[in-house]
């Protein structure tokens, strides 16, 4: 098992309703903790994560904040299309901090993930990080 959601592993953001060319969702997949995806102060946001191929997976962990109402949603063909939900979650809001958020989903496969940010504390939220954990289907 390692992170399949890094553009090191051929991860793409395919799809971000907001893009800022100083805060790209690209970073939502560098690996780094201290770069983000910003959005604008509308909700719903969203953006879509592909891999190079069909991936197990495992665990889903997400560094955010502000980020209130989350939905993930998966869909195993090759295009992002026939998206079905796989979790959601209200995260909870500490000042000051960001948010470390173990997403509960049960052992499954997906070519592409949809995160769906529904609500946010505040008007603007960032995106840090996104690590799932898995492996290429075999």
């Amino acid at each position: 098992m390692f992170d399949v959601a890094l553009a090191s592993a051929g991860a793409q953001v395919v799809l971000a309703t907001a893009s800022d060319e100083n805060f790209p969702p690209e970073n939502i997949i560098d690996g780094s903790g201290s770069t983000f995806w910003l959005t604008t102060g509308l909700f719903p946001q969203e953006f879509i994560i592909s891999f190079t191929s069909l991936m197990n997976i495992n665990n889903i962990r997400l560094l955010t904040s502000n980020v209130e109402g989350l939905c993930i949603e998966r869909s195993v063909q090759n295009e992002p299309v026939d998206f079905e939900p796989l979790t959601e979650k209200e995260l909870q809001y500490v000042e000051g901090e960001l948010q470390n958020e173990d997403m509960p989903v049960d052992a499954t496969t997906a070519h592409h993930l949809r995160f769906v940010i529904k609500s946010g504390f505040d008007h603007f939220i960032s995106v840090h990080r996104v690590n799932v954990n898995g492996s290429a289907v075999h």
